[in-house]
């Protein structure tokens, strides 16, 4: 599945070019930017499995450094900062990867 078939194109690119800069992404921001945070549970599991590009169930840090390429080829990678600063504000059971209900509630909180 495409996530342009979720979210608008345009709002993913105006995102993406966004946070463009090593080190300025922001999940908040982004996921307010491409319209995943006004849409329904359902929308943002589909994004989810979208993520979890091995379909483990989870989304794991190494997984979280290409989100952006998740949301379009042309994104860039998290620096490692980024990707830390990320699990660790949507791992809530702390066993270092991020499950679909904790990725709900990143997305919406």
């Amino acid at each position: 599945m495409a996530m342009s078939s979720i979210l608008n194109a345009d709002d993913i690119k105006k995102a993406l070019d966004a946070f463009a800069a090593a080190d300025s992404f922001d999940y908040r921001k982004f996921f307010d930017m491409v319209g995943l945070k006004a849409k329904s549970s359902d929308d943002v599991k589909k994004v989810f499995k979208v993520l979890d590009a091995d379909n483990s169930g989870f989304i794991e840090e190494e997984e979280l450094k290409f989100v952006l390429k998740g949301f379009a080829k042309d994104g860039r990678d998290l620096t490692d900062k980024e990707t830390k600063a990320f699990l660790n504000a949507a791992d809530k059971d702390g066993d270092g990867k991020i499950g679909v209900d904790e990725f709900v509630q990143l997305v919406t909180e």
